[in-house]
């Protein structure tokens, strides 16, 4: 089974030398909060009428082992866990679980809870409440940030060009600039049409993406077709099938296909570090399947699909629940290395120079 993105192609394309006593109990439900893909995915995979159920009182303890539950019948990435983390979830739960006495108030309950997630050290594991909002952002936060606002500010100058979320210019040695700092908010063909055709006159393009923290994968899908003239496998993606922690499905395709709209096959280059993360990442790794070069630093990783459920107090809790995988079929939570590593060194930020924007234009020059 595949999963394919956009339209047949037809030969556009810019090439080299063209343009809550008794508490009440509260049913648990699994919810997800995806994309079109993966509705199509499980649409096609996974029976109706099958969610799960279990009952919970609200109470501080309840609510704790109620999240206990959620992550252990439904999180897919425990053997990633376990493997670079030493983490045993039915260790967490052990540790964990005695401490949530009924007597904690709220504060103290989101704080065990969210500690107890903690353990995962997943950017996709979230808890939400009216009050606070649990997370982990070691993904980035351990790490150089690889990025300088002030240098993208002196590449884009004062007029450059935005179309959506997309800022873009022409460097003076007649290389395309992309800045794309977020795939939150979608984007359309116009907007790419536009980007395409006003850069079409350069030797090659930089699509920056670091920082990157992800978004609406339809928008890291439609932006990455636009370098492919050609159906390509990108990578694979599991769904749990049962609540043993290796109960998946068999891997499905995840396939990219070109636009009947204008398509680049020039040089290009994505620029990537530590804040590239979630949708950010799954577009890197359909780039360098479409034969972009990857320079900087690894990306940050969040190779899953998140889902979510709710708490018996109305706390609703996110994790990943479909792992993503390349085409070798090797999970990508973790991060996808760059092809060319650069850092961001001192003495060229002192000159207003960015280390991995240049590194590009080399490396774009060269071709």
């Amino acid at each position: 089974m595949k999963h394919t993105t956009s339209h047949t192609a037809t030969p556009l394309t810019i090439q080299h030398g063209t343009p809550s006593g008794n508490p009440p109990r509260y049913i648990l439900r699994i919810a997800t909060a995806c994309t079109h893909a993966l509705a199509m995915l499980l649409a096609l995979v996974l029976p109706t009428g099958c969610i799960n159920e279990e009952e919970y009182a609200d109470t501080p303890s309840e609510n704790l082992k109620a999240l206990w539950q959620i992550m252990d019948e439904h999180y897919c990435f425990f053997d990633e866990k376990r493997e670079t983390l030493g983490v045993e979830w039915d260790e967490v739960g052990r540790r964990y679980i005695p401490q949530a006495s009924d007597r904690l108030s709220r504060e103290q309950l989101f704080e065990l809870c969210a500690n107890m997630l903690g353990e995962l050290r997943d950017g996709h594991v979230n808890l939400v409440s009216a009050f606070d909002y649990a997370r982990n952002w070691s993904w980035k936060e351990d790490y150089p940030t690889n990025l300088s606002d002030t240098l993208i500010r002196r590449y884009l100058g004062t007029d450059y060009r935005i179309a959506a979320t997309l800022n873009y210019r022409i460097l003076p040695d007649n290389i395309g600039y992309v800045r794309c700092p977020s795939f939150s908010t979608a984007f359309g063909e116009g907007n790419l049409d536009e980007v395409m055709l006003y850069l079409a006159p350069c030797n090659g393009i930089i699509i920056d993406v670091r920082s990157n923290g992800g978004g609406m994968l339809t928008a890291a899908e439609r932006l990455a077709a636009r370098f492919t003239d050609t159906e390509r496998l990108v990578g694979y993606m599991r769904h749990k099938t049962g609540k043993g922690h290796n109960d998946f499905s068999p891997f499905y395709e995840q396939r990219l296909t070109p636009p009947q709209r204008l398509r680049w096959q020039k040089p290009v280059a994505v620029l990537t570090n530590r804040g590239v993360y979630s949708a950010a990442n799954e577009f890197v790794k359909y780039m360098r399947v479409c034969g972009a070069v990857i320079i900087g630093d690894a990306t940050g990783g969040g190779g899953g699909l998140p889902f979510s459920s709710e708490l018996p107090n109305g706390w609703a809790v996110r994790f990943s629940a479909c792992p993503m995988y390349d085409t070798e079929r090797n999970s990508v939570e973790n991060g996808i290395l760059p092809d060319i590593s650069v850092s961001l060194n001192d003495n060229d930020i002192m000159k207003g120079e960015d280390t991995i924007i240049e590194a590009a234009r080399g490396w774009i020059n060269r071709q």
